[in-house]
């Protein structure tokens, strides 16, 4: 089996997510083929390889992240003293291809290709989040989605993730095969 998981992080929370998502796949299936891949590296050959395509993404303003939700989450995340790793990690995020832009270059598969969508958001009343709006490209798209979208939790709006989500994360991984 393999599996290809392509996210896009801002802070770090949503590629630890997803880092935690394969070594469930790889804990479920000690033979799997396994790539975890940043949306700037994700390219249509390694998705077509795929069995799974597990695709995940922050929230932001309710739902997907956007350019001008990517361009004010590395401002903000810029102007905070002792955050210069995540603010280089968010400042990259920005300049690069979100998600949405990815799907749009993303080719529709044929029936019976499996897919799965994930977020990571804040746990705040009507705070949203961007599984739903995946899992939607990616049945637009003629993906088979497999599983509820799921939202992990992000602490404060950008980190850290709140205890016990890796290890959720890897669960559910592992659900998926």
């Amino acid at each position: 089996m393999h599996t290809v998981i392509v996210y896009e992080s801002m802070y770090g929370n949503t590629r630890e997510i997803a880092e935690a998502i394969a070594e469930g796949v790889r804990q479920a299936d000690p033979g799997a083929a396994v790539d975890c891949l940043a949306v700037a590296e994700a390219d249509a050959e390694q998705t077509r390889s795929a069995d799974l395509l597990v695709v995940g993404g922050p929230t932001h303003m309710h739902g997907m992240s956007s350019g001008l939700s990517r361009r004010m989450a590395a401002m903000a995340e810029g102007h905070k003293e002792g955050h210069e790793a995540a603010a280089a990690e968010a400042r990259e995020t920005a300049a690069g291809p979100g998600l949405r832009s990815w799907f749009h270059d993303l080719p529709k598969t044929e029936p019976g290709t499996h897919a799965a969508a994930f977020d990571t958001r804040a746990d705040m009343a009507r705070s949203g989040g961007a599984a739903e709006g995946i899992a939607h490209r990616l049945a637009h798209h003629h993906f088979d989605v497999v599983a509820e979208p799921e939202g992990f939790i992000v602490e404060d709006g950008d980190g850290p993730l709140r205890a016990g989500e890796l290890d959720r994360a890897r669960a559910w991984g592992a659900g998926l095969v």
